[in-house]
């Protein structure tokens, strides 16, 4: 469900709370607290919008943790709440992240202030302005026939592969991203590239793009240090794929649905 960005919290909605300490997030119920903890102090309150019909709002606990619910890093946290709330979280983590980067001018060090619009920074002493990061970056499927391209990096967990995937460079459009990351990971050409859909992923904070493309030509060669391991499957034998949570599980699900649909698992 889309963000709405209003200056206040609306007063006739409930609220939904994302609590941190250090790198952990509050559930209760495996889920956002409707409520912040009863009895903690808390500092760094703020509105970021609303979500499903309720006020989003953060804050940092200080001192002691509330005695009910859970406290979990932000990626399990992420894989236990209600997928609907995975928006609203991300938001949460991507502003903590800026807030707490950006207390002081990168340029001449003094101090920043609060823009009007509450989320950017601007420099008092030498006007810079800051906003929030956001990085793009590029997923990509190729498929070939009823199979798949699908490769797993050092740092996957045994047996899970994933689509490819990469950060755009300065002065690259997405489309030449994709191109690009596609052959220096297993050196594939690429066809008939469309769009899918988007995901924000806060880590730290990235924007995924993902893209369905065609096998024009190539053989795979995995980039040494970056593919461990790279293969075609049918997509009806797929190995062990991403948590359902990620762009790279949906998109995989949302291609193999299409070509069952339209005979290729036929052909």
């Amino acid at each position: 469900m889309a963000f709405e960005l209003p200056e206040h919290p609306a007063p006739d909605l409930p609220a939904r709370w994302c609590v941190f300490d250090g790198a952990q997030l509050w559930l209760r119920g495996q889920s956002l607290p409707d409520a912040a903890p009863a009895g903690c102090a808390l500092t760094a309150q703020r509105f970021l919008g609303v979500h499903e019909g309720r006020n989003l709002f953060m804050a940092e606990l200080v001192g002691a943790p509330p005695a009910d619910g859970e406290w979990l890093s932000l990626r399990p946290a992420l894989m236990a709440m209600p997928a609907s709330q995975v928006q609203a979280a991300a938001r949460a983590a991507q502003l903590r992240q800026f807030f707490r980067s950006h207390r002081f001018c990168g340029h001449c060090a003094a101090p920043l202030a609060v823009s009007h619009d509450q989320l950017g920074r601007h420099c008092p002493s030498c006007g810079q302005v800051y906003y929030p990061r956001i990085s793009p970056a590029m997923m990509v499927l190729v498929q070939r026939g009823r199979e798949l391209l699908l490769a797993r990096s050092p740092h996957f967990a045994p047996g899970v592969y994933s689509a490819l995937a990469g950060f755009v460079e300065p002065g690259e459009t997405l489309e030449e991203c994709v191109h690009r990351e596609t052959f220096e990971e297993v050196g594939v050409r690429i066809k008939n590239l469309r769009y899918a859909f988007s995901q924000s992923w806060p880590f730290p904070h990235s924007l995924m793009l993902a893209f369905i493309a065609e096998y024009e030509g190539g053989e795979i060669h995995p980039q040494e240090g970056e593919i461990e391991d790279a293969r075609w499957f049918d997509i009806d034998t797929l190995p062990t794929l991403p948590t359902p949570i990620s762009i790279a599980r949906h998109l995989i699900e949302h291609a193999c649905g299409q070509m069952r649909g339209n005979g290729a698992a036929s052909a």
